[in-house]
This record gives structure tokens, C-alpha cells and sequence, in this order.
């Protein structure tokens, strides 16, 4: 089939189109649907890939975390939450081990019932609502370098005297000061006054738009924390190491001397979690395993249809040019550009369906920026519209062989 014939092909597949707007619409409906399925969600999924590759990356991937039962990907027993808490002597142990460069032991306390007992921060005649309440140790900026906006972190002074001082979150500090310096101004939280001595950046979110409950937050000298809450003692520790080669060395120093600690009998497991970052990666990686199965299985519904309704049409032209393809053959066209040539208006059909879903997936991938997280992957593009021109190659396929195969004579004189 020389490239005339093909071109000649195309021209009448477009003549189809423009003839029978409304039906050759609703044939590639489901091949719209199917390539806009495969657009959009694997925009999302490459979007917060990206997202939760940077959350991580923030986090550190040479910190590992220490509590008493494991938290990312894993329901708690009852065993596990009856567990002995892990203790600040227990933290101060983890800092005198090899490669170890810094340990931060952590409390937190958070309330989102609504009426008495959330947690309100108020300056003046301003209050934020659900705000969550973390005590820390100084050496937590060098564990996560923490970026500080404006002002500092606490020291270790402030730490040892308990000095009533508050770091503030981003969203904090917005609703609270507005476009007021918080530097030295004095914040109202549950019944104490703090001197704010610094902010916090924004901090990156796995999910995009919407504010993220991380931005909401007051940090206090671990000492300052126990004169609000001395009932919180699950302490949750993170623990910096010189180099990802040390990382299973360290694991084991760890490991051992909480065993030692808690008097783990030698064929007992462990009463204790150790994870890092990449639990949230493996974590992450079997949800967008689902969500890409979603993804194939509604592409794989639209594009089957619409294959489906491309044969239908595809038959349906053949009967109504029956007369055309005798006068065809009669003229010298042989069985293979009878079949080539309603093979590529089928493709041509599905190729227009998927440029058309391509367009309509893009534009939705980009709405969907102010909501989640979403990233439009040329790998997944290609890929949409190579599956939509093979539809219409495997469903072009028996409508033109039906065409090629047309006794002359009988379609000459078909009416």
C-alpha cells in the first residue's frame, strides 16, 4: 500500500467522521473515557510519588525512628500497645552509641474533640483551633534541620530551666499574627503564656492543596512540655547516623542495648519498633500499587467499549459501502488495500478518540494541581495513545477483512 492510497485512507476516514459527527462521537466515547482514566490518575500517582519522595527526603534519609510499637503500615495488637514506654534515659543511651550523631526525644499531644479541651493557641483577640503540641530537646534542629522561618530554635539553656518559650508552624503563626513580626510577642496556650522566639517553614505535603495539619503546630523545650502535660511519657525517638552504610550497624547497637534495657529474655521478640523513611516508601509503594491496578482496570473497561463500538461502526461502514468497495475492486484494488485501508481508518478513529482524551486527561491533570498533587508523565501519554491507535487495529481488523473479502460482483450489485 503506497502512500497515496494510505493518504487517500485518512481522507476517508475523516469524510466518515464529518458525515456521521453524532455516531462517529459516540464511538469513541469510550475510548475518550479510557485514555482520560490513564491520563488523570496516573498524573496524580506520578505527582504524589514526587510529593512523598520529597516529604521523605525532608524527613532524612539517615534518621530512624524508635518507639514501642511499630506505626507505618501496621495495625497495633493489644500486646503492642501495652508495651513498656520507651523512656529520655532511654534516648540518652542511643546518643553515646557508635555513628550516632544526634538523638531527639519526642512527646506530643493532640485534641480534636470538639468544645472543652481542644487545644487553643490565642494572642490577643485571635485563636487557632486544633493545634498540636510537640516537646522536643534542642539537639531536634540538628537531627532534622529544621528550617526556621524567622527567629530561632530553643537551646539548651532553655531546655535545662523549663523557660516558658514556643517555636510556632507555619499556619500558626499566619492565623495568629497575621502580618505582625511574632518575634517576642507573647502567645496564650491552655491557661500558660510563651514568648514565641521563632517560626517555622512550611512544611512539604505528600497531598498537595489544602492546608496540612503539620503546619499547625507549637514546639516547647521538652521540659517546658512536662509543666503542660507531665501525664505524656510515650516518648518517640529519632536517632541520626553519620552514613547509610552505618544504617544497619546502627540498627543493632540499638537493638541490643533496648534489649538489654528492657530485659527482653533471649528467645522473646522485641518490645520495640526501629524504622526509617523507607517504611513510609514500601508503604507508599503498595498504595500506588492499588491505584494503579484501579487505573488499568477502568482504562481497560472505556478502551473496550469503545473498541467494541469502533468494530460496530466499522461494520456498519463496510455494509453501506459495499457498492463502493465492488466498484473498488473492479478498478484493480487488490484484497490487501481493501484491508489496509479500513484497517487504518479504524486506527484512525481510536488515534482521534485518544488525542481527544489526551487533551481532556491533560486539562484535568492540571485542575486537579489546585487539589492534590498531579504531574502529567509523557511516558503515560505516549502510552494512552499507542493503546488507543492498537485498538483500533485489533477491533479495525475483522471489519476489514470482511470488506476485503467482498465477492465484486455480488457488492457491485449491491443497492
Amino acid at each position: 500500500m503506497n502512500l497515496g492510497d494510505q493518504r487517500e485512507a485518512v481522507k476517508m476516514a475523516f469524510d466518515q467522521l464529518r458525515a456521521n459527527k453524532m455516531r462517529s462521537g459516540l464511538t469513541i466515547l469510550g475510548i475518550v473515557i479510557g485514555v482520560v482514566t490513564v491520563i488523570a490518575i496516573s498524573s496524580v500517582i506520578n505527582g504524589l510519588n514526587s510529593q512523598v519522595s520529597g516529604m521523605v527526603e525532608a524527613m532524612g534519609t539517615n534518621v530512624i525512628w524508635v518507639f514501642r510499637f511499630p506505626v507505618i503500615g501496621v495495625r497495633p495488637t493489644t500486646e503492642m500497645l501495652t508495651r513498656k514506654q520507651l523512656t529520655m534515659d532511654d534516648a540518652l543511651a542511643m546518643a553515646e552509641l557508635p555513628h550516632v550523631v544526634a538523638v531527639s526525644p519526642s512527646l506530643r499531644y493532640q485534641n480534636f474533640q470538639f468544645g472543652a479541651g481542644m487545644v487553643t493557641a490565642k494572642y490577643g483577640s485571635r485563636k487557632v483551633q486544633s493545634v498540636t503540641l510537640e516537646g522536643d530537646t534542642a539537639s531536634t534542629k540538628d537531627v532534622y534541620d529544621v528550617d526556621i522561618h524567622e527567629g530561632r530554635f530553643f537551646d539548651e539553656r532553655e531546655e535545662k530551666t523549663a523557660a516558658n518559650v514556643v517555636v510556632l508552624g507555619h499556619d500558626t503563626t499566619e492565623d495568629l499574627f497575621q502580618h505582625e513580626s511574632p518575634l517576642g510577642k507573647e502567645v496564650q496556650i491552655e491557661g500558660l503564656t510563651f514568648t514565641v522566639i521563632g517560626t517555622v517553614e512550611k512544611q512539604k505535603s505528600a497531598f498537595g492543596g489544602g492546608k496540612n495539619p503539620d503546619d499547625n503546630y507549637a514546639y516547647f523545650p521538652i521540659t517546658t512540655f512536662h509543666k503542660l502535660h507531665p501525664e505524656i511519657l510515650d516518648y518517640w525517638i529519632s536517632v541520626k547516623f553519620d552514613d547509610q552504610k552505618n544504617k544497619a550497624a546502627v540498627i543493632d547497637s540499638i537493638t541490643e542495648l533496648l534489649r538489654r534495657r528492657r530485659k527482653v529474655a533471649n528467645e522473646a521478640d522485641d518490645n520495640f519498633a526501629i524504622f526509617g523513611s523507607d517504611s513510609i516508601t514500601r508503604l507508599w509503594t503498595q498504595i500506588t500499587g492499588s491505584l494503579f491496578l484501579l487505573m488499568f482496570g477502568l482504562s481497560a473497561v472505556g478502551l473496550m467499549v469503545g473498541g467494541v463500538g469502533v468494530m460496530n461502526i466499522m461494520l456498519v461502514s463496510v455494509t453501506e459501502r459495499t457498492r463502493e468497495i465492488g466498484v473498488r475492486k473492479a478498478i484493480g484494488a487488490t484484497k490487501k488495500i481493501i484491508l489496509m485501508q479500513f484497517t487504518l481508518e479504524a486506527i484512525t478513529l481510536c488515534a482521534l478518540g485518544g488525542l481527544i482524551g489526551i487533551l481532556l486527561g491533560s486539562g484535568l491533570a492540571m485542575g486537579l494541581r489546585y487539589v492534590l498533587s498531579s504531574q502529567v508523565s509523557l511516558l503515560w501519554v505516549l502510552a494512552a495513545f499507542l493503546s488507543s491507535c492498537a485498538i483500533g487495529l485489533v477491533f479495525g481488523i475483522y471489519p476489514a477483512w470482511k470488506a476485503a473479502n467482498l465477492n465484486p460482483i455480488e457488492a457491485l450489485r449491491y443497492e
